[in-house]
């Protein structure tokens, strides 16, 4: 089957240049678009990405532009938004808030007049914020504009929990929802071993330490790293994302997206389940959860509401 369909993505820091290398190795898409502020930096990327095409055997073209430009991004059907400033060591995702957000507003300005028909991921931090802030920007329909965390959390709780239990990864199945951040909440109720509930593997106090570490999950990374901030499982879960809208699976996965009533919640970007395809969100899908996890989710939406509020200022 002959690949149709562009994506671009825009940033091409580590987070950036993976995603587009993880979405052009799916071999599905005709072009991938790379861009940057930086001169030659996406070029450079580009081509040494399509150099490895005669080894991993894909035909998607990538094509690097530099210069702050978005010449070569008309038209394209998803956009990943990772522009922006990673994390330091000991920094917060709030602290990113103001710069980060003059950045995600001109970039989605310039992707809305180039791609008014885009579907746009974004993953830049902190990230419900500048989801919020990129829906407003664009002037998009809300469920086309989702943000990447969910995906990312629920692996690193995934992972979490396979390295302690020491049993493989594909026989654990976890849910994180809320914030990508400080009000995460991770959702033990959903989460299964083999089938059977986490509870029956660990007592109450390993899952807690558990939960409490992949909320600080990319905190972790950057501490070990001390430049930068994760960016192979983050662009494992963002390439995700764009292969489901673009092959209109309906999946559902844990993501950013706007709530209007669901789980008593209205009008508010949060993680939560939701099926994607064609157009983005084509529904959120609410999940039964228990008493204080619905509380969590609950205080989650209004630590998050606050943060919106002030973003659409900035």
């Amino acid at each position: 089957m002959a690949n149709t369909g562009k994506v671009t993505v825009v940033g091409a820091g580590f987070y950036g240049s993976t995603t587009a290398q993880r979405l052009a190795e799916y071999d599905i898409f005709e072009t991938v678009v790379l861009t940057d502020i930086l001169e030659g930096k996406p070029e450079g990327i580009a081509l040494d990405i399509n150099q490895s095409r005669p080894i991993e055997g894909f035909e998607t073209t990538v094509v690097g532009v530099g210069g702050g430009s978005y010449e070569g991004t008309e038209g394209s059907d998803v956009v990943v938004i990772t522009a922006g400033l990673p994390r330091k060591p000991g920094m917060s995702r709030m602290d990113l808030l103001e710069t980060n957000a003059k950045i995600v507003r001109g970039v989605t300005e310039s992707i809305a007049r180039t791609s008014p028909d885009a579907v746009l991921v974004v993953v830049s931090n902190p990230l419900d914020e500048m989801t919020a802030l990129a829906q407003l920007a664009s002037g998009f329909p809300k469920q086309r504009v989702l943000g990447q965390a969910g995906m990312l959390d629920s692996a690193r709780f995934v992972n979490n929990i396979a390295e302690v239990l020491q049993v493989p990864v594909r026989s654990v199945s976890c849910l994180t929802l809320g914030s990508h951040g400080e009000t995460m909440v991770p959702v033990p109720s959903r989460c299964t071993v083999d089938g059977a509930p986490l509870t029956d593997r660990l007592s109450v106090e390993q899952i807690d330490e558990l939960v409490t570490r992949t909320r600080n999950g990319g905190a972790e990374v950057v501490a070990l790293l001390k430049t930068g901030s994760a960016y192979y499982a983050p662009s494992a879960a963002a390439a995700r994302m764009v292969r489901n809208i673009a092959e209109d699976t309906g999946a559902e996965l844990p993501v950013c997206a706007w709530v209007d009533g669901e789980y008593g919640i209205s009008g508010v970007y949060l993680g939560v389940v939701a099926s994607v395809g064609a157009g983005g969100v084509k529904q959120v899908v609410e999940v039964p959860l228990t008493d204080s996890e619905l509380a969590g989710l609950r205080e989650a939406a209004e630590a998050v509401r606050a943060k919106q509020a002030d973003i659409a200022n900035l």
